[in-house]
């Protein structure tokens, strides 16, 4: 394999630990390869509000494709480039058809900036705190003007995989249904929104093909981009679904798996240092 011109990594499970720290030995991984030039996108489930957080206390660079594919965010200025947002009668008719399908289920918007819930939505982030805006009723999540990147389905009683079978049971092919692991969350997105169209059209516009890229991704939601790269790595620690569906694994993101393979790359190539 010839140096990646581009490496593609989700972050939660992946790149950070489980304390949701990335360790120096990764980040020294990763400044190695963008010194030999290739370039590092992270790729993921989260809004540009944690990534910026992140990017300020790692010093990470670079472009970041947020919200499944939703939003592309420039680390450095901290602004978006590039949205694709869900249209809030869609977000209005899929929650009405999934709280039907699926009875008790908790609702949510997020826009980038905010979470924005109704009563049943009762699931609390710590990495939220300050983001999150309550409404009064259902009805009124949405008078919501913000652009929606993700409408979220949150239940007390099934797992997150159990919720995306029931989903698409629900809501047919009328969105985008994945899930990143959380407890009993679903994230939703326009249709045809996801990781690997918006990752695919960065690297259209740089002129960089998909077999120049190598990624990394551990959940559901990693699947369309570990399966579009030249190069798809599964973590160790991955969802039984991603390690079924992709044959190459690293090692796990406690064992810092990322630099592990970025590391023997570089090196192989005389460009680790």
């Amino acid at each position: 394999m010839s140096l990646p011109r581009l490496i593609a990594s989700d972050l939660d499970g992946t790149l950070l630990r489980r304390d949701g720290s990335l360790s120096p030995r990764t980040l020294r991984a990763l400044r190695t390869a963008e010194e030999a030039g290739t370039e590092i996108v992270v790729v993921t489930a989260r809004p540009p509000r944690f990534v910026d957080r992140l990017a300020g206390a790692t010093g990470l660079t670079g472009t970041a494709v947020c919200s499944n594919g939703a939003l592309v965010h420039d680390l450095a200025t901290r602004t978006v480039v590039s949205s694709d947002v869900l249209p809030m009668a869609v977000a209005r008719q899929v929650a009405t058809a999934l709280a039907a399908a699926v009875p008790g289920l908790g609702f949510a918007l997020e826009t980038g900036d905010h979470v924005l819930y109704e009563p049943a939505y009762r699931l609390r982030l710590s990495e939220d705190a300050g983001a999150e805006v309550p409404v009064a009723s259902l009805a009124d999540l949405w008078l919501t003007e913000a652009p929606v990147t993700k409408l979220l389905a949150w239940s007390d009683r099934l797992d997150a995989d159990t919720l995306l079978a029931a989903a698409r049971e629900g809501a047919g092919d009328t969105v985008q249904l994945t899930h990143s692991g959380g407890r009993g969350l679903l994230e939703i997105s326009a249709p045809g929104v996801h990781k690997a169209g918006a990752l695919a059209a960065l690297c259209a516009a740089r002129g960089i093909e998909a077999a120049d890229v190598i990624a990394f991704g551990d959940m559901p939601n990693d699947l369309t981009v570990l399966t579009w790269a030249g190069t798809g790595y599964a973590m160790a620690n991955a969802h039984p679904s991603v390690l079924a569906a992709v044959p190459t694994h690293a090692r796990s993101n406690e064992e810092d798996g990322v630099a592990q393979v970025i590391e023997h790359l570089f090196a192989a190539r005389g460009g680790a240092h």
